[in-house]
């Protein structure tokens, strides 16, 4: 079985001979590309992901192109998200064979943001997964609410292993986050690997960022990965990002 710890390296991708996987996951809030969008893909290429999880894609004016830079910039295709799914955007290394992907928009709270998920259903070798991303409310009930309708969009995803990541607006204990980790398993906490906190980029001080997974899922290591340009990190975003290896068991 492979391992690490806080201080080696993630182990690198690849899909083992029974057809289960080693997939690297990066969750990251990229505040619209109103940043340093270089730095934002540099940092991005350097945690060599298969799939990134983003929140605060760009919404608005010719976002699909905005997001189809980013992707490029990142050796990355668009999967799917974005301003249809009201921020959160997902992208993917062509090692991914997408089956089918959905944006859900949130009910919407008069005088709040519009909030959404942006899901899909890939394969990594033999193993089926379904991923969701996320950015729930600022509003302390509107997001605990949120939190139990991603639980029930991973129910519905029909996928015998899931992978939520998300901008949770929320430390570990709060009430939205404890819901989400009642059902999916922290990948901070099963595997810290990396650094802990997220937030903000120039003063990181709160963790309010994660990578959750359903049982099944073998978190190798989650974390904020270290080693990378501090500049290029203040520099892309306000949030740090969170980098996490997981094996997954072959499907029948």
């Amino acid at each position: 079985m492979v391992t690490t710890d806080a201080t080696g390296e993630l182990p690198d991708s690849r899909t083992e001979s029974d057809g289960s996987a080693v997939v690297r996951v990066l969750g990251y809030n990229i505040r619209s590309m109103r940043d340093d969008e270089d730095a934002l893909a540099r940092v991005i290429r350097a945690c060599a992901p298969d799939v990134v999880l983003i929140q605060e894609a760009p919404r608005f004016f010719r976002w699909r192109k905005h997001a189809a830079r980013l992707a490029a910039k990142s050796d990355l295709v668009v999967l799917g998200g974005g301003a249809t799914a009201a921020g959160p955007l997902l992208l993917c290394s062509l090692r991914a064979t997408v089956e089918r992907t959905e944006d859900v928009l949130l009910p919407l709270t008069p005088g709040l943001h519009r909030r959404g998920l942006a899901t899909a259903v890939v394969r990594f070798g033999r193993a089926r997964l379904g991923l969701v991303s996320c950015h729930l409310s600022l509003r302390a009930d509107e997001r605990y609410a949120q939190a139990g309708m991603v639980l029930d969009r991973v129910a519905a995803l029909g996928t015998p292993y899931t992978i939520v990541g998300g901008d949770l607006n929320e430390r570990p204990g709060g009430p939205a986050f404890t819901r989400l980790t009642a059902e999916l398993r922290d990948g901070w906490a099963v595997r810290p690997w990396g650094g802990e906190h997220t937030s903000t980029a120039a003063d990181p001080h709160q963790r309010i960022d994660a990578i959750l997974a359903t049982p099944g899922v073998e978190f190798l290591g989650c974390g904020v990965p270290q080693g990378l340009d501090p500049v290029d990190l203040r520099a892309a975003t306000d949030h740090l990002p969170v980098l996490a290896a997981v094996r997954l068991p072959a499907g029948d």
